[in-house]
Formats: structure tokens, C-alpha cells, sequence
């Protein structure tokens, strides 16, 4: 299957309470074998400087903040983030168009411009929560309608679940990117996860990059487990 991803497709999470924790997966991994993701806890603890750190060590990272506010305070967080170099970043499309398009504005002239993608909907939720929170539909039409949304204002590509990625590949083309959480090998439990795929799964109904967290990180052989993955993705031939 055609995708728009190149380099590896893999994105570990670093999902650690503190930099030490990170640092310490980190010098178990290899940057020609994964990228990595910073989210909020970790971003909240360690700061700018372990995702300086990370990019100055050769990896690409993916800085999962899911920016969600006042357009112009969105355009200077993603200004900001672009300045630390990171290689991807991200907002909650549910901020609207406006706040998108001036996201995009905010890294377009940059001299390593990074991917620029938008959260549809949290892997987290099945259709109760989303009627809890008055979004109608199911999270695969919520998802779609969004990531339409996205791709209209000007954005790479979108998070997504991989069962909702066959219709986003089909509707939106090849170029755009699609990042999948929720990523768990055939023997790993679904932990709070309510969508989840296996990574040969996931590549086949189209993802780009496969965001992979206790499967890797919580693996007595982070390598091993990682070379393992990578051998599946590679025997979709995608």
C-alpha cells in the first residue's frame, strides 16, 4: 500500500513521569529504528530542554501537545515548538478552522518546517463519551468530518484511530499523513485503549506512522521488541 511516510515508521512514546526516565529509554533505542513522542506529562516535567536534547541526539520527535486555544495563541505555540526543532507537532482539529489555518501560517516559513497534523478523535473514546461531550455520530464519522476539516485548512495529515484509517487513506489520498495511537502487538493487553490494531494491521488499513508505547518501552529487549515491529510493518510491504 502506498504512504506518504519515509525513514522509520515507528514513533516510541515517552511516556515518563521525568527526563531521567526518558533519558534512560532513550540510550536503549537508536534513531534508525524509531522516532519518538514527547506528550504533555513528560513536556509538563522536563521542559523545552529534554526535546532540544532528544532532536541534538538524532532523533526526529513528535511533540504531543495537542494545541487547543485562541488561534493566535495556538500560531505562537507552534512558533515556538518549531524553534526546538521537533519534526511533527500537533493541535485538536475540534479548535476549528481558524485556529488550524493559523497554526499552519505559524510554521509555513520555517527553514525545517515540521509536519503539522490535527487530533480527530482520542483513541480513549467510544460513542458514549462522545455523546457525553455532544459530538454527534460515531467516532469513525466524527473522525472523518474532522479530518476533513483538517485537510481543508491546510494541515499534513491527522491523529487517528487504525480502524478509522481505511476511510481517511481513501478519502483524503496518499500524501497526507495519518499517525495511529492505540498500536499493540497480538500479545500485549488493550490497557485504556477502547480502538486498538496490531502494527501489521494498522500499516494495512493505511497508516504512515505507528505511535507505540508499553509494547516497546515496558519490553525487558526495547531493541528487540522494536526490531520485531519493524519486521512486521516491513512484511505488509507497505
Amino acid at each position: 500500500m502506498s504512504h506518504p511516510a519515509s525513514g522509520p515508521r515507528v514513533i516510541v512514546a515517552l511516556d515518563f513521569p521525568d527526563a531521567p526516565s526518558a533519558q534512560a529509554m532513550v540510550q536503549r533505542l537508536t534513531p534508525s529504528l524509531c522516532r519518538v513522542k514527547v506528550g504533555n506529562e513528560l513536556f509538563t516535567a522536563a521542559g523545552p530542554r529534554l526535546v532540544e536534547g532528544l532532536v541534538h541526539a538524532g532523533y526526529d520527535v513528535f511533540l504531543d501537545l495537542k494545541y487547543h486555544d485562541i488561534p493566535n495563541t495556538v500560531a505562537q505555540a507552534c512558533r515556538a515548538a518549531t524553534g526546538l526543532g521537533v519534526w511533527m507537532l500537533n493541535v485538536h482539529a475540534l479548535g476549528g478552522r481558524a485556529m488550524m489555518e493559523a497554526a499552519r501560517d505559524a510554521v509555513a516559513g520555517a527553514a525545517r518546517r515540521p509536519l503539522l497534523i490535527a487530533v480527530t478523535i482520542l483513541t480513549s473514546h467510544g460513542p458514549e463519551d462522545l455523546a457525553q461531550i455532544g459530538v454527534e455520530g460515531t467516532p469513525r464519522s466524527a473522525a472523518e468530518r474532522l479530518a476533513r476539516l483538517a485537510a481543508e485548512s491546510g494541515l499534513d495529515g491527522v491523529v487517528c484511530s487504525a480502524q478509522e484509517a481505511p476511510a481517511l487513506r481513501a478519502a483524503r489520498g496518499q500524501r497526507f499523513v495519518l499517525v495511529t495511537p492505540g498500536i499493540r502487538t497480538a500479545v500485549d493487553a488493550a490497557d485504556d485503549q477502547k480502538r486498538t490494531a496490531t502494527p501489521g494491521q494498522a500499516v494495512r488499513n493505511g497508516a504512515s506512522y505507528l505511535v507505540i508505547g508499553r509494547p516497546v518501552t515496558k519490553a525487558s529487549d526495547p531493541i528487540a521488541a522494536l526490531a520485531a515491529i519493524n519486521q512486521e510493518i516491513a512484511a505488509e510491504g507497505a
